[in-house]
């Protein structure tokens, strides 16, 4: 019989994603965070095998039912999850503070708990009284659902053994803190160590879990990068908190597309789905204006259509102001110079601003051409016409390039009324009712508006 093999390796850990490395290294090779590798000593690795939790069954024999999602009865957060949520899996949720992350979930746990499944609600950030009136003031009182105030992991897992949840909410998990382990609530080691064991008890249990989480000033999600690895989805929770606009945003979902977008409007009582977003994003005028165009952004699978203002205006500083909202300002300036240089467009004595409308945010390089339009009608005053929309990727030598998911920007375009698009040579077949001009650069773009302007 063969003999247990136990050797000896010394052991370095990533306080920020995990990642072991047999000798200490000033960056980690995995995440690139600096100063994070700490030596956790050397560890005994036996190769003697051990019990199984449960038999190996051929594939065929595996019952699914249990794997299968459940709708949660807010339909935009269905489609970003891939249908609904799963019986064991646990879901991080993320976003700025005010955002509306908590409102959401409040939401989603009255629903799970008037369909008959027992709903734990932990705040660790708010008193039971708070969430209450949240609830009373969007609707989201039910017997089914079960709110409580605890930070002590223990605690946590406590109420779970007594009510038993088909769904658990936890907001949020940085307020958790464990007694058994070092650090303070929110630190790398209480973080790993709380997920890891609520993540345990979900799929032990077949809990439906979700995991509120903190974001950074640059917008990522705070702790260590092996909290993303160790839950089964990670939702990001977007919005200004100037607009009533919100969009949940995938970034990995085990059970679904992870490129999936849901919008939602954030009021006075509570989060609703928007299944039609796309006339946030537009100005209602009775006579057109000029400086402003219509184009087509494609958020995950979901085309939206989304305006583009832009403002010129003569100025008499050494450095004319460039201003940008909604828009990437390093596009912005390279779509600027084509303009000047390739449209015959002078901008370098005016200022210009440029933004989108109702909080949206333009970052694809589809949308050039609409900004390059938008701008050029602002500088000679003359409005586009209001049926005609533009798609099209510019170059730094003026020409146009075809852009991704054109039939299906074309089909939201037509359906909202567009009946003219301009677009890069060979783009393919046009939508039913969207006539197609294609150009093949800026100069010819501008020429096509001039005539159908006539037209």
């Amino acid at each position: 019989m063969a003999r247990p093999v136990a050797r000896d390796r010394p052991s370095h850990r990533c306080g920020e994603c995990g990642f072991t490395v047999a000798k200490w290294v000033g960056q980690c090779p995995e995440c690139q965070a600096w100063g994070s590798i700490t030596e956790v000593g050397a560890t005994r690795v036996s190769l003697v095998a051990g019990p199984v939790s449960a038999a190996a069954r051929p594939i065929d024999e595996i019952d699914v039912e249990a794997a299968r999602s459940r709708p949660t009865g807010v339909g935009e957060l269905d489609r970003v999850l891939g249908g609904g949520l799963v019986p064991g899996a646990v879901i991080l949720l993320a976003g700025e503070p005010g955002v509306g992350k908590s409102t959401l979930l409040l939401e989603v746990a009255a629903r799970a708990a008037r369909d008959g499944a027992p709903t734990l609600y932990v705040t660790g950030e708010e008193s039971v009284g708070q969430v209450r009136l949240r609830a009373g003031r969007t609707g989201g009182l039910d017997p089914n659902l079960w709110l409580a105030a605890e930070t002590d992991l223990g605690a946590v897992l406590a109420h779970i053994d007594a009510v038993k949840p088909g769904l658990l909410v936890i907001d949020s998990v940085q307020t958790i803190a464990s007694s058994s382990v070092e650090g303070s609530a929110g630190g790398v080691t209480q973080i790993r160590a709380v997920t890891a064991a609520v993540v345990a008890v979900a799929k032990e249990r077949g809990i439906s879990t979700v995991l509120v989480g903190h974001v950074t000033k640059d917008g990522s999600i705070a702790g260590p990068r092996l909290l993303e690895h160790l839950v089964d989805v990670v939702l990001h929770f977007e919005g200004d908190r100037h607009s009533t606009l919100r969009m949940v945003r995938a970034v990995k979902n085990r059970y679904g597309p992870a490129d999936e977008v849901g919008c939602f409007a954030l009021t006075g009582d509570g989060i609703v789905g928007l299944t039609d977003p796309s006339g946030l994003f537009l100005s209602r005028r009775p006579e057109p204006v000029p400086g402003t165009c219509v184009t087509v952004t494609v958020e995950g699978r979901r085309p939206l259509l989304a305006e583009v203002q832009a403002l010129v205006a003569k100025t008499q500083l050494q450095n004319p102001r460039r201003a940008v909202s909604g828009l990437d300002a390093g596009r912005v300036a390279m779509v600027l110079a084509v303009v000047d240089r390739r449209g015959g467009v002078p901008l370098a004595a005016c200022d210009v601003y440029t933004a989108t409308v109702g909080g949206m945010r333009l970052t694809e390089p589809a949308t050039d051409l609409a900004l390059a339009l938008a701008v050029t009608s602002a500088a000679t005053d003359k409005p586009l016409p209001t049926d005609v929309l533009a798609l099209g990727e510019l170059g730094l030598s003026g020409e146009l390039r075809p852009v991704a998911d054109l039939p299906r920007r074309l089909a939201e375009a037509g359906r909202l009324g567009f009946r003219r698009a301009l677009v890069p040579v060979g783009s393919g077949a046009a939508a039913e009712g969207v006539e197609l001009v294609e150009v093949r650069d800026l100069g010819q773009a501008l020429s096509a508006l001039r005539s159908l302007g006539r037209g």
